[in-house]
This record gives C-alpha cells, structure tokens and sequence, in this order.
C-alpha cells in the first residue's frame, strides 16, 4: 500500500496516511478537524537501477550510457602510416620448404 502525503490548507499541518490505491482520498484533517485535506505531489520512495533504466542509459541525451574517457580510443591507437614507414627492412620470411646441399 502506498503512503499518500497530505496537507490541511485550514491549518498548515502535513499528514501521511497508509491507504489502498482503491481508497477515497481523506479530508478531514486530524490536527484542526476542518475538512480542508489536500493531497501533495510527491516523488518516488524508491530507485530503479540497473542497465535499461532512465538513470543509467536516457539520461544524457537519448542513447546508451558511455563509459567515461578522458580521451579519445582513437588516439589511443598509433596510425597506419606510423607503423608502414619504418626504417629498417623486414625481415626475410623464413622458408618452410628444404633446401638440397
């Protein structure tokens, strides 16, 4: 059962009250008497967690959370062209088939 929070606009006095979903809304208030029980807006008494929840992948714009980088995982990676141009020769590929003497 949820917990409703109220409050009487006669006095100022805030009120919880445990009640089904079914269940008429209060209106008299216990502390003044008067029937002037407002039902308050009020945010969620839990957290949903995980992956495909609002807060772990919606949040930020949209699209799927992004583990956090300080840099790019390109620049990461040495270029082609750093690799190719290289110096010193290959070396020459051993050969697999035997030679006569």
């Amino acid at each position: 059962m949820p917990i409703y929070a109220y409050k009487c606009e006669a006095c100022g006095q805030p009120h919880d009250a445990l009640q089904k979903i079914s269940a008429a809304p209060l209106v008299d208030c216990p502390a003044c008497g008067k029937p002037a029980l407002v039902k308050q807006v009020t945010a969620a008494g839990f957290q949903l967690k995980g992956s495909g929840w609002y807060v772990t992948d919606f949040r930020n714009g949209g699209g799927a959370s992004k583990p956090a980088a300080s840099e790019p995982a390109a620049a990461s990676k040495p270029a082609a062209s750093e690799t190719s141009t290289s110096s010193t020769p290959a070396a020459p590929a051993a050969s697999s088939t035997p030679t006569a003497s």
